[in-house]
């Protein structure tokens, strides 16, 4: 009797457990991309003019992607381009302001709400806070507000402290976590996404670390992070340099050999349907090659 309960308990054990189904493999390269972090900015304007960015994101497979410029500019001359293509976000950098000292400028808040009132911007961001000073709280609350009251999400380039001030503000903003937190190791990165339901993730510059060693295995820490929270991170290549632009297509094969490792659901989800959920965006291959 003892014996066939044990078979019992065993044979239900192995029904409940979870089937992992297979990787997408080849298949990887028929699906669509949105790049969640791309930089079109002012030295990219001549070698790189809108027509030339389009097709070098029709060559690599990319359906869409958020952008955002130094200056502002740059995202609207590729949104005016390829309306289609472009989601845009305002980046507060302009004139003397960047990633350093863009706090410091007197009428950021108000040159802010202008680029949102005058262009379709979705977001805030990309903007760097490398820590948070007390100078600084006036304006990281009004930025935090008017994403607020617009519905628009903020994308925000820092480690994990100045991402928990901005939630301590408001809990409900939606943040999109540039490169994943650059360099904070996923035993930072996963509590965050646990504690904080609206908090998505590119992983621009990631991918080195997702893909370990001579054969491109997946690290076995990104791949658990990865599979937890599969319904919030996102693809992006960061063009903040020419360079990147030049590279283009590699890096976007780069992020499709990591894809290739995890199952179709969640590789789509990467790859495009989890932008395309957070920015109410139709995602396809349709896209590519139009305007």
């Amino acid at each position: 009797m003892r014996h066939r309960l044990g078979l019992v308990v065993l044979g239900a054990l192995f029904w409940a457990a979870p089937v992992h189904a297979d990787p997408i493999g080849e298949g990887v390269k028929d699906l669509p991309i949105f790049d969640a972090h791309v930089h079109y900015k002012e030295p990219a304007w001549g070698p790189y003019p809108p027509g030339t960015v389009i097709e070098l994101m029709d060559r690599a497979g990319v359906a869409m992607a958020l952008v955002s410029s130094t200056p502002d500019e740059g995202t609207i001359k590729l949104y005016e381009y390829a309306p289609n293509r472009i989601v845009p976000e305002v980046r507060p950098y302009h004139g003397g302001y960047g990633s350093s000292n863009w706090t410091s400028f007197d009428g950021m808040f108000d040159y802010i709400r202008g680029r949102m009132d005058a262009y379709p911007h979705v977001g805030i961001g990309e903007f760097h806070l490398h820590d948070i000073a007390k100078a600084d709280e006036g304006l990281l609350r009004q930025i935090a507000t008017l994403a607020a009251e617009r519905g628009a999400l903020l994308h925000i380039h820092s480690g994990a402290e100045p991402v928990s001030f901005m939630y301590g503000i408001d809990p409900n903003l939606t943040i999109i976590w540039a490169h994943a937190g650059m360099s904070e190791p996923p035993a930072v990165v996963g509590p965050m996404m646990d504690k904080h339901p609206t908090l998505y993730a590119d992983l621009s510059y990631r991918e080195w670390e997702i893909l370990k060693g001579e054969g491109g295995t997946l690290d076995p820490a990104w791949k658990a992070l990865l599979e937890k929270h599969a319904d919030r991170f996102m693809v992006g290549t960061d063009t903040w340099v020419n360079e990147q632009w030049a590279q283009y297509s590699d890096l976007v094969a780069m992020n499709r050999a990591w894809l290739a490792q995890f199952p179709k659901d969640l590789a789509e989800g990467f790859a495009y349907r989890n932008a395309e959920r957070l920015f109410k965006r139709k995602v396809s291959r349709d896209l590519i090659g139009t305007r």
